[in-house]
């Protein structure tokens, strides 16, 4: 083949050990140079290039945003996967930005998404006010399942992705998809018109998008500040 699209770090580890040669375009990656895919963002220095996320950034907004939808949260549980190797450096961004908040945070890790019900008894036991859900592919995954549980509490919740959102979640706010979904195409078309990986650039997202379900607001009594509801870019009524 000539080229490889990778999605999420499980699929650009794989790629990555596959091969050395062959270019690969990266997407729905949470830090590129963290994660060991390229050196640095302006020289990724091998065959792979693409789409990087800003999380360290995205973390601490997520907890603004989220204590400023529901000003008396003091304890978040952050819902973590620890079959991701980027969670224990998206902890302590987590950590570092909750002490700036006066937040206090308990790690609530989820082993199997799948059928997640027993660990979702701490949310209970460690009286957690409100949750913050890190990026994972096997949460996307079972994001149905998850954002249920999370109702089911009564707990508020704040991810990374509008597809929990849209499938019942509290808020999120994160990189627009569709928007990333197409610089992609560039660095594909780029680099199948003889452009090397390593000349080419990691790009950061520049737009984010804030989605509030206001249904489900309503359903755990709760008002949206009108200066929140003003900053969405989109409202699901």
């Amino acid at each position: 083949m000539d080229l490889i699209v990778a999605g999420g770090v499980n699929a650009i580890r794989a790629a990555q050990q596959a091969t050395s040669t062959i270019p690969i375009v990266m997407t729905s990656i949470a830090d590129a140079v963290r994660t060991g895919f390229v050196e640095s963002l302006a020289r990724p220095g091998g065959n792979i290039t693409g789409v990087s996320g800003m999380t360290s950034v995205l973390i601490a907004k997520r907890l603004e945003l989220l204590k400023e939808a529901v000003p008396g949260v003091y304890r978040v549980a952050v819902l973590a996967d620890p079959a991701n190797p980027n969670t224990p450096w998206m902890v302590s961004e987590a950590e570092r930005a909750a002490r700036a908040l006066g937040v206090q945070l308990h790690l609530l890790e989820v082993t199997d998404p799948s059928t997640p019900e027993p660990d979702f008894a701490a949310l209970t036991t460690e009286r957690a006010d409100a949750v913050m859900v890190l990026p994972a592919e096997r949460f996307f995954v079972h994001r149905k399942r998850l954002v249920d549980l999370v109702a089911h509490h009564q707990r508020p919740a704040i991810y990374g992705n509008r597809g929990f959102v849209e499938a019942g979640g509290f808020m999120s706010y994160g990189a627009n998809a569709t928007e990333e979904s197409r610089r992609v195409a560039t660095y594909v078309d780029k680099i199948l018109k003889g452009a090397k990986p390593a000349d080419l650039p990691v790009e950061q997202p520049m737009r984010f998008e804030l989605v509030i379900n206001l249904k489900t607001a309503k359903a755990l009594g709760l008002t949206i500040p009108p200066t929140l509801l003003f900053q969405a870019d989109e409202v699901i009524r």
